[in-house]
């Protein structure tokens, strides 16, 4: 009779394990579809938007008069045709930026200190195309699942009032301090990357759930958002290295960071546009265009990288952008 109650008892948990198995293979199933909807329903929407610009581009192409297309033209072969130059800057910037929550700035500053165009005018041209990149890869995250609102929230107040003393210093002060200021901020992007790479073999199994270590977000964020205004970039080093450093699983601090980053964005665009204006339109409207054609699907990215590979690929992305800005601020 006891042996009898003991296999009873030893069935109904064996049941009891297959249907829990039952259970959660049918929640991952389930999971799995809902993010392809998401992620379908996120393509399709960004299809009808390019598409729709590509139709206006071409009406207005056909309905200007030969002096219009002719300045047209001029306009974009300007500078030794920068305004290509800069499309495919912002193409490939997007990417890595929406995809891993980082390198926008560094990478579109770094572009346009090689062309020798002035700090003012790099920030300014940068976050007024990154008010609309920034706000594209906004949406596809959060149609995809991958934002925190209380983080965006307890990011954006300091961040807005770190992006507007970044653009004001950096109008007034000029090049000579923000050429200081960048060894730094590269120095300590390395140290993130470094940490980060760090994180990714010490958690084995890959699932971002190690330790998480606190992180004073105020004094974080109005840092990060008067080092993207001032040096034309930094906030993904800064703000998405440190939370991935401490710990946090990466695709809803990119998600988040890139929700965050967007609000910092508009905030720097507007002080600039009061303080220097806007010049180099063919700057803008190159990294405008370049980095919303890539926004939906750097975005998809994030959702599908497992979280070892993005913890690797962060961290090599934040030195070698690290090594190249320490390089153009000492030799160049």
């Amino acid at each position: 009779m006891e042996t009898t109650a003991k296999e009873n008892i030893a069935v109904e948990k064996i049941n009891e394990d297959i249907a829990e198995e039952i259970i959660a293979s049918k929640e991952m199933v389930i999971a799995e579809q809902e993010f392809t909807s998401s992620r379908r329903k996120v393509f399709a929407k960004y299809s009808i938007a390019l598409t729709l610009i590509a139709l206006a581009v071409l009406l207005t192409y056909l309905f200007l008069s030969a002096e219009q297309l002719a300045a047209l033209q001029d306009m974009l072969h300007k500078d030794n045709y920068l305004f290509y130059w800069m499309l495919l800057a912002g193409f490939c910037a997007e990417m890595v930026a929406g995809s891993m929550g980082m390198g926008y700035g560094v990478i579109c500053t770094t572009i346009l200190l090689i062309l020798n165009v002035p700090p003012p005018i790099i920030s300014a041209s940068i976050h007024s195309a990154e008010s609309f990149t920034t706000a594209a890869g906004s949406i596809s995250h959060w149609q995809l699942g991958n934002v925190n609102k209380k983080l965006v929230k307890a990011l954006a107040v300091p961040a807005i009032i770190g992006a507007i003393i970044g653009a004001i210093a950096l109008t007034y002060a000029g090049e000579y301090y923000a050429k200081l200021t960048k060894p730094v901020i590269a120095a300590y992007a390395m140290y993130l990357g470094f940490r980060i790479l760090q994180n990714a073999y010490r958690n084995k199994n890959g699932n971002g759930n190690g330790i998480k270590k606190k992180t004073n977000i105020p004094v974080l964020a109005l840092a990060g958002g008067f080092i993207d205004s001032f040096g034309g970039g930094g906030w993904g080093p800064l703000v998405t290295g440190t939370f991935i450093k401490n710990g946090r699983t990466p695709k809803y601090v990119i998600g988040s960071s890139t929700m965050a980053k967007f609000i910092l964005t508009v905030a720097s665009a507007v002080t600039f546009l009061f303080t220097v204006g806007i010049q180099h339109w063919n700057i803008v409207a190159g990294l405008l265009i370049g980095g919303i054609i890539t926004a939906p699907f750097s975005a998809m990215l994030t959702s599908r990288l497992p979280v070892r590979k993005m913890f690797i690929a962060v961290g090599i992305v934040v030195i070698i952008m690290g090594l190249i800005t320490i390089y153009r601020s000492l030799f160049l």
